[in-house]
């Protein structure tokens, strides 16, 4: 579906038939308020689904998308989750824009932008800040819960909990004596100075190595793919996931914990979440979760939320974050030290899914999102992190690359690094 200027109509009915779409034909934004000297910014041609608009990570509209942001994080906290959601859809088309926004009529015909979206980008515009965002931002409430939850296995239920106990701060929540926190969240703490920093590629990279390695001592044909805003092309991230398959279907079965036993054993490991699921990734058809109504959130393979011990010889000259850490001593980061904590997902889907887990895993959240409502709206088909199920037809499609995916669905292939959405 295109949105067209009315002079695709009138051609048509001087040919007496629909005439081929023209670049003359689509909707120039030739607003009369234009300020002196502004370019006009063709709009028409941006679709409302990520999935089929390029978003690099050079972001023109910053001062919007952060406003944004926010909004969405602080609905997020309140369990609105149609507000949230808008929100970051809105962020996400403006991102998706070539040059920054100058004026509102440049966006008048955008999708995804509703009337409260545009009364902050007017506010910014005029302003030069959202007086919404600003409120929100100076409420103790949002402080709180953005605090707790940035530790590690701490949700926004939870944070919620606590605040509502009276709590205020990380020393406050280890002294009540009526909070038990689990593993995941006693790690949290121990390690919130450093997995609270963001991880260099650097760092990643050398993370990759040290996996790698455990794993080809396990099987030969291992293959480890780093995956994340890693892959999308940004140089830094809140933690590091990885796929860790083989080349022969079927191998990969106990690999995942066979490799967390290796870094327990180098003492690396500084936490492991339970393995889930623990025994076969291979899957009965008729139990994936794309054979239902909607598609599955969590996908099913085999996989581990770690934190690893991340020595800084390991990490080439000029990536490693641990100098940061000497500014944070107050928070028991351990400076000095040479090493940091970091986070990393471990993901092991089997060869035959690896396409799909591999789409899921790179992201981003949004451009997965709109992929999967286009694949149910626009195709009639379902898909998540272990397969594309064609309703039509009644059956499971094939993939062995990306690629082959977004042929299925009919949809131009979008490059890693731009997905950005």
């Amino acid at each position: 579906m295109q949105l067209l200027d009315i002079s695709w109509f009138t051609d048509s009915m001087r040919e007496g038939r629909p005439v081929a779409v023209e670049t003359r034909h689509h909707i120039q934004d030739i607003s009369p308020t234009l300020p002196e000297g502004t370019t006009p910014t063709p709009v028409a041609a941006v679709s409302q689904y990520a999935c089929q608009r390029l978003t690099t990570i050079e972001n023109n509209n910053k001062v919007f998308t952060d406003a944004f942001e926010v909004l969405a994080e602080s609905y997020e906290f309140s369990e609105n989750e149609g507000a949230c959601l808008a929100f970051r859809r809105a962020a996400s088309v403006l991102k998706s824009l070539p040059r920054a926004v100058r004026h509102l009529g440049a966006v008048r015909v955008l999708p995804c932008l509703g009337e409260h979206a545009k009364k902050v980008m007017e506010e910014v515009l005029e302003c030069g800040c959202s007086f919404e965002v600003v409120k929100i931002c100076s409420d103790e409430k949002y402080q709180t819960l953005k605090l707790f939850t940035s530790v590690f296995g701490v949700g926004t239920k939870t944070a919620e909990k606590w605040y509502c106990k009276g709590l205020r701060s990380f020393r406050e929540i280890i002294a009540e004596p009526c909070i038990r926190l689990n593993r995941m969240q006693q790690s949290g703490f121990l390690h919130h100075g450093d997995i609270s920093r963001a991880v260099s590629r650097a760092e990643a990279r050398a993370l990759g190595s040290i996996i790698d390695e455990a794993a080809r001592g396990i099987t030969p044909d291992a293959m480890l793919t780093l995956t994340g805003g890693f892959r999308r092309g940004k140089e830094f991230g809140h933690d590091v996931d990885f796929l860790l398959t083989t080349a022969e279907l079927g191998k990969e079965n106990g690999l995942l914990i066979n490799v967390i036993d290796r870094l327990r054993q180098q003492g690396i490991l500084l936490y492991s979440s339970d393995l889930q699921p623990a025994s076969s990734s291979t899957f009965d058809v008729n139990e994936l979760p794309c054979r239902r109504r909607t598609f599955s959130v969590m996908d099913r393979f085999p996989k581990c939320f770690l934190i690893l011990r991340l020595d800084g010889s390991r990490v080439e000259e000029g990536g490693s974050g641990l100098q940061r850490g000497e500014e944070e001593e107050e928070e028991g980061d351990g400076t000095g030290r040479g090493w940091r904590a970091v986070r990393v997902d471990l993901v092991s889907p089997p060869k035959d899914r690896y396409a799909f887990a591999l789409l899921g895993w790179t992201g981003s959240r949004q451009f997965l999102r709109d992929m999967r409502t286009f694949a149910r709206r626009e195709r009639h088909m379902l898909l998540d992190n272990h397969g594309l199920y064609d309703k039509t037809k009644e059956e499971f499609l094939a993939a062995q690359t990306e690629k082959d995916i977004f042929a299925h669905l009919g949809l131009d292939y979008i490059e890693p690094w731009h997905r950005n959405a």
